[in-house]
């Protein structure tokens, strides 16, 4: 396992351009199984997820290969297995999402309940309520997830709570089922509206993507299409707050500012000048971040996903803060490893205060998770001497070539082997 080593003090500036979202190329990765046709996908990041779902896929009998710079070409003639074994499923919840497309398509799938970052309980049970609802059978077998449906038929299905992988799963199986399907209570999240633009380019019918209502009219079949994923809106934002955080002048280029307005306007109430293009935006910070209060909440408002990578600013910033996590119950675990950087931080419950200090100090630190990474990079960004990143394999399932995107903006950050 490679780690990432970085000298801190150096204000980042230049140009950087964001690459696609992985949580959005997951669940169009996925799509693929709802049709025998070729799907060409665009803007594909090259991330560990992103691997690992092609060697699933592949396992089920896609073949796949690039086509082009961040450019892969899927195609699934016919579904060899409606397997989605353990191995393949456990670094990576997102890989539930074979579920949906398989029983839509095979009528029949066997998935294997699914692992990722340790951040907390995410279990499945509304994708699989969704499913019954919608006439499947579905058991709980030695770990695994047994569900058959000779054919779905459309039903009217309110989630609990709001469920990003849950309503892109329901939605990939209502557009092969019979009649309609409304889901309410429904995410908003772009890589939702996303996958909805792909499926309507296969040929679905689906209206209401990115509001909490969306209806899909089932079709016999879908066809193939070529789709470009959207930008990843949480490196963006995290590429925003290490500009902020290293008192630098940064150009995000390749984004959709709309999509992070929750992160960019709490970098103004920090103090940092944050001016917006179509397709880019400038963040510039001088002096050291004012406090904000952050309560994470689903799309549109702050994410959970760029929670860690905010306190690691407010970790520095004049005065008190207080970070609320109502979205994962075990999101915190960043919060020793800032700790032996200097920072200062006591949780209760899923409340965070903390108190910014003027600098942190370099550190060794283990990431315990995708985001939780990402803080500490940042943290290292900002501290006087040495960080010493360990467990970067979570970074690399969720950032492209971060460390070198960084580089080219000045910050002295190299990966060392071993």
């Amino acid at each position: 396992m490679g780690r990432l080593v970085i000298h801190g003090g150096r204000p980042l500036r230049g140009i950087v351009t964001v690459s696609g979202a992985k949580n959005a190329a997951l669940p169009a990765m996925a799509a693929v199984l709802l049709t025998p046709q070729e799907l060409i996908l665009e803007n594909v990041p090259s991330l560990g997820d992103v691997a690992t779902i092609r060697r699933l896929l592949g396992f089920m009998g896609v073949e796949s290969s690039d086509v082009g710079p961040g450019t892969v070409s899927l195609t699934s003639r016919a579904v060899e297995r409606c397997e989605a074994p353990y191995d393949l499923v456990r670094t990576m919840r997102a890989a539930v999402l074979v579920l949906g497309p398989l029983l839509a398509r095979c009528g029949e799938a066997r998935v294997s309940l699914p692992g990722g970052c340790a951040i907390g309980p995410r279990p499945i049970n509304l994708h699989l309520a969704g499913l019954q609802q919608m006439g499947a059978e579905i058991d709980l077998v030695d770990g695994y997830v047994m569900a058959k449906a000779p054919r779905l038929s459309g039903a009217r299905l309110a989630f609990e709570t709001v469920t990003v992988t849950g309503t892109e799963n329901l939605m990939m199986a209502a557009t092969l089922a019979t009649g309609t399907t409304i889901l309410e209570n429904s995410a908003c999240e772009p890589e939702v509206v996303d996958l909805a633009r792909l499926l309507k380019a296969m040929g679905a019918r689906i209206e209401g993507a990115g509001t909490s209502t969306i209806t899909i009219e089932g079709v016999e079949a879908l066809t193939g299409a070529r789709h470009r994923i959207v930008p990843d809106r949480v490196e963006a934002g995290t590429l925003a707050v290490a500009a902020a955080i290293t008192r630098g002048d940064v150009v995000i280029q390749g984004c959709v500012p709309h999509h992070v307005e929750a992160v960019t306007a709490k970098l103004r109430e920090a103090g940092a000048s944050v001016a917006v293009e179509a397709g880019q935006m400038r963040v510039r910070m001088a002096a050291r971040p004012r406090p904000v209060d952050i309560s994470t909440a689903p799309f549109p408002g702050f994410a959970t996903d760029m929670q860690a990578q905010i306190m690691a600013l407010m970790a520095i910033a004049d005065g008190r803060s207080v970070i609320t996590e109502t979205v994962f119950e075990n999101r915190f675990m960043h919060i020793p490893e800032l700790v032996r950087m200097g920072a200062d931080i006591t949780v209760a419950g899923r409340e965070a205060v903390v108190q910014g200090v003027p600098f942190l100090r370099g550190a060794p630190v283990m990431a315990t998770d995708l985001r939780a990474s990402a803080s500490l990079v940042l943290a290292g960004l900002q501290a006087g001497g040495e960080t010493l990143v360990d467990g970067i394999s979570h970074l690399d399932r969720g950032y492209e070539r971060l460390e070198a995107k960084l580089q080219s903006l000045g910050g002295e950050i190299r990966r060392v082997e071993g």
